[in-house]
């Protein structure tokens, strides 16, 4: 390991492996496009025009993407104290929104052949082509989704994604050229063409969605349950080992890779404030940790108010009003309820 590298930090680590599957998408797009233009304009088939027009776009949000990490990699600052990450889901969204003018676009010119007729030719040597580079996108559909995950990039998964939706469309014209081929009706290649461009609406659509969907800050399902699966096991280790009784309150928000938790934690009331505050600043970092959060968790303590005796685990409370009983599994429900009991 250079020198250099031992040097940096894991997000910065993380931020040079975006970087770099995005430049390896936008270099492998460009080889890939050229692949597909020569099939198309040596068969002249809709369906292979179709598929470079897919490719064209596939450069296009790969340039647009690298530009959202880029920006999206710049630390908080005052005038944006939650971090740039949002900017990735603005690349996921024009992504979507490309994808689906393609696939308009498609849809048209598939139409418009239906009815005038088309003339293919050379539909061999075409095919091969299409083939190698729907092989070609494949592993690179595979590759981005893959680095997308590992370095918790919207961008790079919203990318890999449509690159492997492609690989999937470019196996559906091969059938469909070979039954061209096979049977002599050419009225089938703008067929596939209008199929190829139903499911590239359907990709396009479903990035949009999920896009709005972080912009508008919906609940994150699944992280939310792997912060609540953290928070019962840091739980049961009881107020002795960690201060903390139970939590409620809880709410987090995505801004790209970048996760941010509010989450009320109980006390025990008769507990010193510097006790307390130093207790919940040990639980923030442990959840961080235990979840695999990169982000923040913020904490606001609460008296527990002899409301949660039969789970506290103090055995030197002078205040208990119940002896302790069991350790109660957290549930979704229970971290997520806005008051504690009543």
């Amino acid at each position: 390991m250079s020198s250099d590298r031992k040097h940096m930090t894991h997000a910065e680590q993380a931020q040079r492996g975006r970087v770099r599957a995005i430049l390896i998408s936008l270099v492998a797009g460009i080889a890939i496009l050229a692949l597909k233009a020569a099939a198309y304009f040596l068969t002249g088939s809709m369906a292979l025009q179709s598929d470079a027009l897919e490719s064209i776009v596939n450069v296009v949000a790969a340039a647009f993407s690298l530009g959202a990490v880029l920006f999206a990699g710049q630390p908080a600052d005052r005038d944006h104290p939650y971090g740039h990450g949002k900017m990735e889901y603005f690349a996921a969204a024009f992504e979507g929104g490309l994808i689906s003018l393609a696939a308009v676009i498609i849809l048209y010119e598939s139409v418009m052949v239906l009815f005038r007729g088309v003339e293919l030719k050379s539909l061999g040597v075409g095919l091969a082509l299409n083939v190698l580079a729907g092989a070609l996108n494949g592993l690179l559909g595979r590759y981005l989704i893959h680095a997308g995950q590992r370095l918790k990039s919207k961008t790079l998964v919203a990318d890999g994604r449509h690159v492997l939706s492609d690989f999937y469309t470019s196996v559906g014209i091969l059938i469909g050229l070979l039954m061209v081929m096979a049977t002599g009706l050419r009225w089938l290649d703008p067929l596939v063409a209008i199929l190829v461009a139903l499911i590239l609406a359907k990709t396009g659509f479903g990035l949009v969605r999920e896009a709005a969907s972080a912009l508008l800050d919906e609940e994150d399902t699944g992280m939310i349950e792997i912060i609540v699966a953290s928070l019962d096991g840091l739980l049961h280790k009881g107020v002795a080992k960690n201060g903390i009784i139970t939590v409620h309150g809880l709410r987090a928000i995505r801004s790209g890779r970048y996760t941010h938790v509010d989450i009320h934690l109980v006390v025990p009331e008769y507990e010193e404030v510097v006790k307390a505050h130093d207790a919940a600043e040990r639980f923030e970092t442990a959840l961080i940790a235990a979840a695999g959060l990169e982000g923040e968790v913020h904490t606001h303590i609460d008296p527990c108010r002899r409301k949660y005796c039969a789970r506290c685990t103090d055995d030197a409370c002078p205040i208990r009003v119940e002896p302790h009983q069991a350790h109660e599994p957290m549930t979704k429900e229970e971290a997520t309820l806005a008051e504690p009991l009543q």
